[in-house]
């Protein structure tokens, strides 16, 4: 009978210690923290990317990370040009929340074409935002900063341990040294996207502390400067619709030779498995350089071409790979998720942004939500072979919604609205506001009550220099 109970309380034993060894394996697991790799190209378009179905481009290395994870194919930008689409990326906010509505000055343009008086814009992020790698710092993450930043002047005061070339600089002067305006070294004749990608790999291989990076390199902003070696290359292949622009597409190459440079990287460390990834671009192409057809128009203008982006997401043994999920997301949403990944609190203010993970590790699925996007500035033409509203800018003030299968426009010059079934008219071609007038209301109803709630600032000051036709 002692035998017997001996063996019973060894047998209990035993499973305790057991439980406990499968508990602090459990716990191990959890308390890892994941590394967080926030890749955003500079104006790569929604058709710049092979996976796309753009064959011109060849982006091999990013179609193979693509398909690790899961591709948004309705992703999109919180605003259409740089500044404030970053500015939104690390703060999670709406652009009226932190004021930047574009880059440099909100009167661009001819005087006499602007109808309105523009709200004046912010260039410099305010301090009154915990943005993220300020949180990630906080929580015990080595902080990298590697190329483009255009938020402030200088990102080490923003929370990175490291700067990699970022200043207020929105473009380079060259992509060949001298770089002047990026304060990088380099030898004879290096492209500066491959000296950005240099010193990010370098910070992966020399980091032993969890890491946020956030690469974002100049390219493929202009100059448009191709890699002389892939020139003939290009030159050969057969155009496709609004893909010809040989230089252009060698940029592209050499960018995707270096995303695959970094996930090599990766690898040979063995983080790449406890690497979360996010792979998008500030905003849509630039329409002179690389159209984005079917979508109209393209970079500083709202309609889909302007504000539709690559946007991907990768977590080995957690997002199930080869997944296209139709669900509407902005670039506000990277705040919220990557501090859930990381376990980070938010902030107590209001997040205007929502958590993709359940989205990403739980196959869940959201109710249709609103994207809104408010620009009460002007932005002028590049060129007046354009898909734009008119000829002379890009952007008009207005404020643009997106819910469900609709989008509406609405132009604070002439309160004009402009409604569009994305499902039937990617193309933003056929206004539906007098056919479909109840829909029209419902949204602008949603719109007006938005931008009360948000303190959104509408232009209504006459421009005394306006010249109308």
């Amino acid at each position: 009978m002692q035998k017997l109970q001996r063996s019973f309380i060894v047998l209990i034993l035993g499973l305790f210690l057991f439980a406990c060894k499968e508990s602090n394996q459990k716990m191990e697991v959890v308390s890892a923290k994941p590394n967080v790799l926030i890749i955003n190209i500079d104006d790569m378009g929604w058709k710049d990317v092979s996976f796309a179905e753009a064959p011109f481009y060849e982006t091999p290395n990013i179609d193979a990370l693509s398909k690790k994870g899961m591709w948004f194919v309705n992703g999109y930008a919180s605003a259409a040009n740089c500044a404030p689409s970053r500015a939104s990326l690390m703060t999670g906010k709406w652009t009226q929340r932190h004021g930047i509505f574009t880059v440099g000055n909100s009167d661009r343009g001819k005087s006499k074409d602007r109808k309105l008086i523009p709200i004046a814009n912010t260039t410099i992020l305010p301090d009154n935002f915990s943005i993220l790698p300020q949180l990630f710092k906080s929580n015990g993450y080595a902080t990298c900063h590697a190329g483009k930043w255009h938020i402030t002047d200088n990102p080490l005061e923003k929370g990175f341990d490291v700067n990699i070339g970022g200043s207020h600089a929105g473009h380079p002067s060259s992509y060949y040294p001298p770089y002047k305006n990026v304060a990088l070294k380099a030898a004879k004749g290096e492209r500066l996207t491959d000296v950005v990608m240099n010193g990010a790999i370098d910070f992966i291989s020399n980091t032993e502390a969890p890491f946020f990076i956030n690469y974002s390199p100049y390219a493929v902003h202009t100059p448009i400067q191709p890699v002389p070696s892939l020139i003939e290359k290009y030159k050969e292949k057969k155009v496709s619709s609004g893909q010809s622009n040989v230089n252009y597409a060698t940029m592209i190459e050499n960018l995707d030779d270096n995303i695959g440079r970094l996930i090599k990287a990766l690898e040979e460390t063995d983080k790449l498995k406890n690497t979360f990834i996010v792979f998008t671009s500030d905003n849509g192409g630039l329409f002179a350089v690389s159209n984005q057809h079917p979508l109209r128009a393209g970079k500083g203008s709202y309609y889909e071409g302007g504000i539709r982006v690559p946007f991907f997401f990768v977590w080995d043994g957690k997002i199930v790979g080869s997944q296209k999920n139709e669900t509407p997301i902005s670039n506000l949403d990277i705040f919220p998720t990557l501090l859930e990944v990381a376990g980070i609190e938010m902030p107590e203010e209001e997040s205007d942004g929502q958590s993709l993970l359940p989205i990403l590790v739980k196959d869940k699925e959201w109710d249709d939500r609103p994207l809104f996007w408010h620009f009460p500035i002007y932005l002028q033409a590049i060129t007046d072979k354009n898909e734009n509203r008119d000829s002379k800018f890009r952007t008009r003030p207005g404020s643009v919604m997106r819910y469900g299968k609709w989008k509406l426009h609405h132009y604070f010059e002439d309160d004009a609205l402009e409604l569009y079934n994305l499902e039937d008219d990617l193309g933003e071609q056929h206004n539906l506001v007098d056919t479909e007038p109840e829909k029209a209301k419902e949204l602008f109803d949603m719109l007006q009550e938005w931008r009360v709630r948000t303190d959104a600032p509408i232009p209504t000051e006459e421009n005394p220099e306006f010249i109308a036709l």
